[in-house]
């Protein structure tokens, strides 16, 4: 009877002990325990090396301009920096066409000065993640080289080909071909090959484990120099159905349905993770796309499928040209859906701007000279205090804005450019075209980064790469440093903020005063301590009805200056408040 008293008694002690794995009892309160990982906690700035700095006047940013920056981004406050690609590439999609993944563009420097670049970023704690382009490669890739020589090439199954004597292929759409026709023939062996992006981007055959495996090599590759992870680019499309069949009429309105869940799609992440990363337990992976709905998302990041650290999904930012085409209330839900799916597990990013996106405050708010700061401060103070990795794009802690450019000359962007010719070969309206670009182009994210008001913004002493956008003289990082109310000193609060509390990053999120149609009000809770972020996305003054009492807490941070009465529940234009309730 002793033993059996004594196995009850450990069999209830052991119950006790793993009821309490997700809290720790603290006299009579319970505190939650947090799975803390570096890359959950971390702001990642996105640097777009051709446009960040020049060093060598070629008017193309470089791997040694970004080295003369460091102690600019490590002052930032942030974590971690996102390159975009920098892989050698003959630049028809400015990197994301690669023709070596293991060897520096030369536009941007050399291997030695990439070396250089990673001490650097290393010495001063900041960490490196790439970006890895491998649902396509370059045609001028030697892979694809000897694939289109022959059909019997032991690299032709390395891209995916349909052989002419079979007809026509099964029509596939493209996202940047001029005639949007993804199967490109290609004469020398009498066959057809498959280009979801630009004819100059084959897409690679992942049902291939030669392919496959030449792929996780690179990784190593990587890896074993030291980065510290990697952002899938549009690795969501990379399974494909290889019996081609015919999808239906107008499926390129919903192209992520059709092109985004490859039969193989997981397995393939399933065995990366295998043969790659779980080997570097601590490197940062972050899943471009992710499916169309939460649960597809978090199929990506689930610990427990084992394939990648963070979804990256666009459903956030595909709101229209402007915030307004969707408008606030449906914005919110959208986060607020994908928070409910993934707050006891998986990991979210937030961002609102990308190098494939418009600058955020023409998109999200305004650029009106009257407004632009508040609004500027206010979608930064929204990035850095939802739950989720702050995902943060170069030149927003300036507010930079659209450059709004009127000729298709200014524009290099393949995307823009062919879908120009497109249309001109349509007879369509080209003047429209123009003016829809000016608000919609993602060349509007990547003009050169605004440095200083001397000549090309400090950029470069030659002809910039591409068009500087002329507002340089007011929006310039030297300006602002000197301005201690400017949007790159806020910027700094908010990191600074972000790092002091772990409520920001761990906390719970809930949704307030859902239907306003102006105020994105929201808390993060945690531990017994709660923040209560109010964000007016408007240019009016708004109010908002919360059943909080706001009477006895503390301003942390907001964007106006002066004090604030929070008992008239009103917000001035684009007023951004953290409050600590009490």
């Amino acid at each position: 009877m002793k033993n059996i008293n004594l196995k009850k008694t450990i069999c209830l002690a052991l119950l006790f002990l793993t009821n309490i794995s997700k809290s720790q009892v603290i006299g009579a309160k319970t505190e939650t325990v947090i799975d803390k990982k570096w890359w959950k906690e971390a702001v990642v700035y996105q640097i777009y090396p051709r446009s960040f700095k020049d060093s060598n006047g070629d008017g193309v940013g470089d791997l040694k301009g970004i080295i003369s920056k460091l102690d600019y981004i490590k002052n930032l406050g942030i974590d971690a920096v996102w390159l975009n690609p920098i892989y050698q590439s003959p630049n028809d999609d400015n990197g994301y066409d690669i023709s070596n993944y293991r060897e520096i563009m030369k536009d941007f420097g050399t291997m030695q000065d990439f070396d250089e670049l990673l001490k650097g970023m290393h010495d001063r704690g900041i960490k490196v993640i790439m970006d890895l382009v491998v649902n396509h490669s370059s045609d001028e890739h030697e892979w694809f080289k000897q694939a289109r020589s022959s059909r019997d090439s032991k690299y032709r199954d390395y891209y995916h080909w349909w052989p002419a004597e079979k007809g026509k292929p099964t029509y596939r759409w493209s996202f940047f071909d001029v005639n949007s026709e993804a199967w490109k023939y290609d004469a020398t062996t009498d066959s057809y090959y498959l280009h979801y992006f630009s004819v100059k981007q084959p897409d690679l055959n992942w049902e291939n484990p030669k392919l496959r495996n030449e792929v996780y090599d690179i990784m190593r590759f990587w890896l074993d120099k030291g980065i510290d992870g990697f952002r899938m680019d549009a690795f969501q499309y990379a399974s494909k159905d290889t019996s081609w069949p015919e999808l239906p009429k107008g499926y390129e309105k919903q192209i992520e349905k059709y092109y985004g869940k490859g039969p193989y799609l997981h397995d393939y992440l399933q065995e990366m993770n295998r043969e790659v990363l779980s080997k570097y337990p601590n490197a940062m992976t972050v899943a471009e796309g992710a499916g169309t709905s939460p649960k597809d998302a978090m199929e990506f990041v689930d610990l427990d499928r084992k394939e990648l650290n963070i979804a990256y999904h666009f459903e956030s930012v595909s709101v229209g040209n402007r915030l307004s085409d969707l408008g606030l209330v449906k914005f919110k839900n959208i986060f607020s859906r994908y928070d409910e799916t993934f707050k006891d597990k998986g990991w979210l990013s937030i961002f609102l701007a990308n190098h494939d996106q418009p600058r955020m405050v023409n998109k999200f708010g305004t650029d009106n000279p009257k407004y632009k700061t508040y609004c500027s401060k206010m979608l930064s103070t929204f990035i850095l205090t939802m739950r989720g990795t702050s995902f943060y794009y170069n030149g927003d802690e300036l507010g930079m804005t659209n450059a709004k450019f009127s000729s298709i000359e200014d524009y290099q962007d393949v995307d823009t450019r062919n879908r120009y010719a497109g249309l001109k070969n349509r007879g369509g309206d080209l003047a429209a075209f123009l003016e829809g670009q000016k608000q919609t182009s993602r060349e509007n994210g990547r003009t050169p980064f605004q440095w200083d008001t001397t000549e090309n913004a400090g950029f470069t002493t030659g002809k910039p790469w591409l068009k500087m956008n002329q507002n340089y003289t007011t929006i310039n990082a030297e300006a602002q440093e000197k301005d201690k109310n400017s949007e790159l000193n806020y910027f700094r609060k908010l990191t600074k903020l972000r790092k002091q509390e772990p409520t920001l990053v761990y906390g719970k999120y809930t949704l307030l005063d859902k239907e306003n149609p102006n105020v994105f009000a929201f808390t993060r809770e945690l531990n017994g301590k709660t923040l209560l972020v109010l964000l007016n996305f408007s240019d009016k003054e708004a109010t908002y009805t919360i059943k909080i009492s706001t009477a006895n807490s503390k301003i942390i941070l907001s964007n106006y200056n002066g004090t604030k009465n929070l008992k008239t529940n009103n917000l001035r234009p684009f007023e951004s408040i953290i409050l600590k309730l009490k």
